[in-house]
This record gives C-alpha cells, structure tokens and sequence, in this order.
C-alpha cells in the first residue's frame, strides 16, 4: 500500500485547507501566529512531497535543495514573489497560486483606502477619539471631493479594472490607466483612457496602485513620482510594499506635495509602529487586509488545495505558475 503524501502547512490556515487535504495528505501545520524561520521551515520540509506556504515564507535555492522528495509548493496568495520560481522549475517542483478569488476583495480595500484618505477620516476619528471634537466645525478636516474627478490607475489588471468600474459608476469619475497593452474592456465599460505614466501622474486626483512587484516597479514611487502629483492627490497601495519608496512617500505627505495617502501593504511587513509614515495624520494604514473576507479566504484555501492535490497527482492544477516544471522531473 502506497503511503500517503507528507505536506507542511506554513500556518493556520481557514478550516477547508485541511478538509481538503486530510483525507489523503499526512498534514502538519505550523501553529504559531508568526511564520517559521528558514531554518525550522528547512526541517520541517525536508521529507515532504507538498508545502502550503504563504508571502511571509522564502522559498529560495538552498530550502529547495534541502527537500529533494518536494514535488507541490501551493502558495495561499496571488503573488509568489516569496518564491524563487527559476529553482523550482529547474528541481521540477510546481508551483501554484490563488488569482482571481482576491479580485474583489482588494478592489473593495482600494475604494476603502480612497475614501478614508481623502476624507481624512483616521485624522477625525483619532481627534473625536482624544477629546479634540468640541464642537461641528465649519472648517474642520476638510477632505476632497470624488465626484468627476480623476481616477489613475496604475496596472489595469482585473484589480484595477474591478476598482475603477466602482468609481466610475458610483461618483462618475474619469478614469485613466497605464498598462502595457490596451484593455478594450474597461475602455469599453467605463471609458478608459491609456496613458503614459507622467500623464497620470500630473493630471490624477486619485492615484491607485494594482501592479506587479518586478524589477521594473520596484521603487516606482519615489520623489520624482509624487513631485509630479498634484497637492490635491491622494495615493492608495493595494498592490505591493516595495513599489513605494516610503521615505519619499512620507516626505511628500509631510511637504504637501501630495494630500493623503492609504496603504494596504507596506515594505516590510509588519511596519514598524515606530516608522514615520504612522506619525504622519495624512496617511492611512491597514495591516494587508485586502483579502480579508470570509468568502475570499475560504476561495483562497480551497484553490491552494486543490493546486496542491492535482500537482501531487500529476493533473492539471488550478493555477500553476510554472508549468514547464514537469519536464525537470
């Protein structure tokens, strides 16, 4: 009788993870709030033939050589940028993640974020909160408008697209966008216009940010970016930390080169309570809860484990990076 395959799960995960799994895997799932260090994740993965693993775990060259019976790396996310898919590949090891279960979650964060920024609504309630509301104030934090304004949204994938069809259709704002290629549809359902990257910049009173993490978009936003922004403009981050320089983000925040900013992800992860960006009343913070929702977690688990379960069998996994990865075994 075969045995059943030994699979480590990187942290607590929602409860269709191991329902999914149990009846065929041999599970360990790590319990601690804070991920494993490389060295306990190296142990703990060196006689396994599938991992769930999650942003906060480096898969890199030297844990994957420490676990030569691997076959299934299923990552509980959209991005893998934790994972060094060129050594996966070449050790034949597969590797799958979550798209399009977090689309409408993360469009629903960035409409969140907008709002909260441009209506300073952190400021107000942290002032009504320590006593600072004395009375209705005619002038008192004072936001900006969204109706018909411009929205630019940077990375017109279905994030972006999911974003500005609600702003375009609740407070008519035009909407703008960067992107490689054209998007027809959203050119077609809201009325986009592409735009190169200092149009969207100079003429955008909301900026939101839906890219990639690569070499070309790390630090995308430095001081020459928001130096072309307008005073007015508010910035919002949904996509990845390390697009933003922070120290040029806070600088523009402090300097009024730009009006607010509201940031789901932040580089690194946890930022320090410490770091200046949080002392900074114009700008607003959430511990990357883009995906927070209760359908959006369980589609998410439900996808990883599936990945994992086809790549363990040899079938077609849901959604597979690196497919070419089977020709390596």
């Amino acid at each position: 009788m075969a045995s059943r395959p030994h699979v480590f799960i990187a942290r607590r995960l929602p409860v269709i993870v191991e329902s999914l799994l149990g009846d065929t895997c041999d599970l360990e799932v790590w319990p601690e709030d804070l991920p494993p260090s490389a060295d306990i994740l190296r142990a703990k993965i060196a006689d396994c033939d599938g991992l769930v693993s999650l942003l906060t775990d480096r898969i890199d060259e030297p844990l994957l050589a420490s676990a030569p019976k691997l076959k299934v790396v299923s990552n509980f996310a959209v991005g893998y940028n934790n994972i060094d898919i060129a050594a996966a590949t070449r050790r034949g090891v597969l590797v799958g993640n979550t798209p399009n279960a977090l689309d409408e979650a993360t469009a629903d964060t960035a409409v969140m974020l907008l709002l909260a920024a441009s209506r300073r609504l952190l400021e107000s309630a942290t002032a009504a909160k320590g006593g600072r509301w004395k009375t209705w104030e005619p002038m008192g934090w004072i936001g900006q408008d969204l109706r018909g304004k411009t929205l630019g949204i940077v990375g017109m994938g279905r994030i972006g697209f999911a974003t500005a069809q609600r702003l375009h259709r609740a407070w008519g704002m035009r909407v703008i966008y960067t992107k490689r290629t054209p998007s027809q549809e959203a050119e077609q359902l809201s009325g986009a216009k592409r735009v190169e990257m200092d149009e969207l910049l100079r003429t955008s009173d909301f900026v939101s940010v839906h890219c990639s993490l690569n070499d070309e978009t790390k630090g995308l936003f430095g001081s020459a970016a928001f130096g072309k922004m307008k005073p007015t403009a508010v910035f919002v981050n949904t996509s990845r930390g390390p697009v933003v320089d922070q120290v040029a983000l806070a600088e523009a925040l402090r300097s009024g080169k730009i009006f607010a900013a509201g940031l789901d992800v932040t580089d690194p992860e946890p930022l320090p309570p410490t770091h200046e960006l949080f002392a900074l009343p114009n700008c607003t913070i959430v511990p990357h809860i883009a995906s927070a929702t209760t359908w959006t977690r369980n589609e998410m688990g439900r996808i990883c484990a599936e990945n994992l379960l086809a790549g363990l069998r040899g079938d077609p996994m849901i959604s597979c990076v690196n497919p070419e990865a089977k020709e390596s075994r």
